[in-house]
């Protein structure tokens, strides 16, 4: 007989092949078995108390009742029923700092010295760590519901003017039926920038969920329960303005929101990983290029699927999307101001600075700001209005807002070598030859720019004509100032005509002398 056991379709093949009197060496045959396997089996049945006919009317179980009931069962491991009692001790502990398997193994061997050794020890912590890791697979329905959370990693750019590089949050959206998601880079993650990150990533979608789960995030929650949370109530606005149900995940079990948790380990794969070694500007820079990677991956094909994400959604979840609402909901914060003696106002929030017209100094005015903006008013008339910038310390000014003095002075200091070489070709070759030499006459050439800026002002006393004949004429010497032009234009000099100098020497012509198509 062999070791296996013979299978319950063989069994039954043998039970028909008996009733119809075919002899042992003709069943062995026909079911490819041995004689010996067939006759063992054959006993069997007919030393049972059922007739051929009851047998086969018996279910499976209670056929291999008959069949199988001799078969010699193995004996209990007493170390295996030891071994699970001790479980609910070894999980625990292998959670606590610096506990080992190595360690708890030891441990085990001196209370129990004929228990595993540490290789099976191992292989049974790890086939209940499996069990107990199972996973529940859900079934989502299209449109139903929008799961956010923020991604562990952080993205950076570096600050154009300073250098330093400024690490900005990620938000993460998706909708569980099609995949199909949202990625932001933020400049934090306070409340009115999640805010905006919801109103963007509802454009991206162009349309609204029926319900939206994050976790027991403070941005959104108030007062986490398994049962019953407390969302804030900015939150609670948002989602009445957008006709959508807030949820949260059960405190401490991340698996509620696995479809976002999933995508954020994605978003690290397909976004992260193509931008690693890019640099980039400005958080814009950042959030195009994380927006073009995102596109690739709506567009890569599901494995083991014939469609994709971008596929899936347009067809079948953007048609029950609710339409988007009139408006987007904004955060809109108020305070008031005093403008300084520079003509600007400071928006405590972020120590920035916003400029308004120079003769509202000493005015006190009312600011109003959101994520994106900040108008200013003074008697309820608006009288400056800026875009928003995140950077501490940092000045935002019109040129509009400053007094003529100071704009004079404001173009001074933007005053460089390509502005005066510009300049200078508008009026002529010479002119703007002549304005070279004198930018290289310094060693640090910002000490030339008002010598330049003298020279492009002569233009407007003596034209533009005159200037570029003058020049002409100063090319011929070795000196390059503002004096030297003065001189020529005021004495008028340039438009005497330049005499022609007699050639001193001219070269013979000769036979030995080669030109330069002796050469070619």
């Amino acid at each position: 007989m062999a070791n296996n056991l013979v299978s319950m379709q063989h069994i039954r093949s043998l039970i028909q092949q008996l009733q119809k009197g075919y002899s042992q060496r003709r069943i062995a045959r026909e079911l490819q078995l041995s004689r010996n396997t067939v006759k063992h089996y054959a006993c069997r049945l007919l030393q049972s108390a059922y007739t051929l006919a009851q047998l086969q009317q018996i279910d499976d179980a209670g056929l291999a009742a008959i069949i199988y009931a001799h078969t010699k069962q193995l004996q209990p491991d007493g170390r295996k029923e030891d071994f699970k009692q001790r479980l609910s001790y070894f999980i625990p502990e292998l959670k606590r700092t610096g506990v080992t398997r190595q360690l708890l193994w030891e441990e085990y061997k001196q209370s129990y010295p004929q228990g595993y050794e540490y290789s099976q020890f191992c292989d049974l912590l790890a086939l209940h760590h499996k069990v107990e890791d199972a996973t529940m697979h859900f079934t989502y329905q299209p449109a139903a519901v929008m799961m956010v959370d923020f991604a562990g990693d952080t993205l950076s750019y570096t600050d154009a003017d300073t250098g330093a590089v400024i690490v900005c949050p990620v938000f993460v959206c998706v909708l569980p039926y099609s995949g199909y998601s949202f990625v932001i880079a933020l400049p934090d993650a306070t409340q009115p920038n999640v805010i905006k990150a919801l109103n963007l990533c509802l454009d991206y979608f162009d349309g609204v969920p029926h319900s939206l789960k994050c976790d027991n995030m403070k941005q959104a929650v108030k007062k986490s329960c398994r049962y019953e949370p407390i969302f804030t109530d900015t939150i609670t606005a948002w989602a009445l303005h957008n006709n959508i149900t807030l949820l949260a995940a059960r405190p401490g079990k991340p698996k509620d929101k696995a479809p976002v948790e999933n995508e954020v380990k994605l978003a690290y794969q397909r976004i992260y990983a193509p931008l690693r070694d890019k640099v980039f500007f400005s958080i814009e820079q950042l959030n195009h290029a994380i927006k073009e990677q995102l596109t690739l991956h709506h567009q890569r094909i599901f494995q083991k699927k014939a469609y994709t994400r971008q596929d899936c959604f347009i067809k079948e979840e953007q048609p029950l999307l609710q339409p988007l609402p009139a408006s987007c909901y904004y955060i809109h914060h108020s305070v008031q101001a005093k403008v300084q003696k520079n003509y600007h106002i400071t928006l405590g929030e972020d120590w920035h600075h916003y400029s308004v017209p120079f003769a509202y100094i000493g005015k006190g005015v009312h600011a109003v700001y959101d994520t994106d903006t900040v108008e200013i008013y003074y008697e309820h008339k608006r009288i400056a209005l800026h875009r928003r910038s995140y950077k501490k310390h940092g000045y935002t000014t019109c040129k509009e807002h400053m007094p003529e003095s100071h704009q004079r002075y404001s173009e001074q200091r933007g005053w460089n070598e390509e502005y005066f070489l510009m300049q200078a070709e508008k009026i002529g070759c010479c002119t703007h030859q002549y304005i070279k030499g004198v930018l290289k006459g310094k060693h640090f050439t910002e000490q030339t720019y008002n010598g330049c800026l003298g020279i492009l002002r002569l233009a407007k006393s003596y034209g533009t004509f005159r200037l570029e004949a003058a020049c002409k004429r100063a090319l011929k010497g070795s000196s390059f100032n503002y004096r030297t032009l003065s001189n020529i234009l005021s004495n008028n000099l340039d438009m005497l005509e330049a005499q022609q100098q007699p050639e001193l020497f001219t070269m013979p012509e000769h036979d030995n002398l080669r030109g330069p198509q002796a050469y070619t």
